[in-house]
C-alpha cells in the first residue's frame, strides 16, 4: 500500500515536499502568517487568530512578535509564556516544542527538514523531518539557528548568531558556528 507524503512526513520516512495536499497546507500557514503579521498590534493581540488555530499546542500568556514565519504551524508546541521576537522563523514539517517562560531573539531560525544529499533525490523534493525540542527557561539570542534533530536542555543559553548543530544540556551556555560551551 504508497503511503502519502504527509503519512511518510508524519512517520520520519523520506518524503517528497514537491506535493499538492503538502501545499495547501503550507498556503494554509502563509495565510495564517500574513494575516499575523499584517494586523495592527492592538488588534492582534500576541497572537493573530488564524495563526493561534493552526498551531497545534499554545499556552498561556504565549507572545509572537511579527513578522513570523512557518511552514504549517500544527506542528508547534509552545508552552506557556513562550516568546518569540520579531523575525523568528518556524520550518516546522515536523514537531518543534518551546517549553515555558522560553525566549527567542529576534530573527531566530528553526530548520526541522534536512534535504536529500543525492542531487537527484533532492531535485525530486525528497526531505527528512527531525523534530527540534527546547526546555523550559531557555535563552536564544538573536539571528541563532537550530538545526533538526536537536534537544536544548532546561535554562540553557545560546548566544546570539550561534548554529546549533548538537545537542545543549540543561544550564549550559553555548556560543559560535558551530555551537560550543563556554
Amino acid at each position: 500500500m504508497s503511503k502519502s507524503e504527509r503519512e511518510k512526513l508524519a512517520r520520519g520516512d523520506w518524503y517528497s515536499c514537491i506535493d499538492a495536499e503538502l501545499e495547501g497546507l503550507r498556503n494554509q500557514a502563509r495565510n495564517a502568517v500574513h494575516q499575523h503579521n499584517s494586523m495592527p498590534p492592538n488588534q492582534r493581540g500576541p497572537i493573530g487568530s488564524l495563526l493561534r488555530d493552526l498551531i497545534g499546542n499554545v499556552g498561556p500568556d504565549v507572545w509572537i512578535e511579527a513578522p513570523f514565519h512557518c511552514a504549517y504551524g500544527f506542528n508547534m508546541d509552545l508552552a506557556a509564556n513562550a516568546y518569540l521576537n520579531a523575525g523568528c522563523v518556524f520550518l516546522d514539517t515536523t514537531q518543534i516544542s518551546i517549553g515555558p517562560r522560553t525566549m527567542l531573539g529576534p530573527g531566530v531560525h528553526i530548520y526541522c527538514p534536512e534535504h536529500h544529499r543525492d542531487v537527484e533525490k533532492r531535485q525530486a523534493g525528497l526531505e527528512i523531518a527531525k523534530r527540534v525540542e527546547i526546555g523550559a527557561d531557555v535563552w536564544i539570542g538573536g539571528r541563532a539557528i537550530v538545526l533538526g534533530g536537536i534537544r536544548i536542555g532546561d535554562g540553557a543559553i545560546i548566544g546570539a548568531g550561534a548554529v546549533v548543530t548538537r545537542d545543549v544540556a540543561a544550564n549550559t551556555t553555548v556560543v559560535g558556528n558551530p555551537a560550543k560551551p563556554l
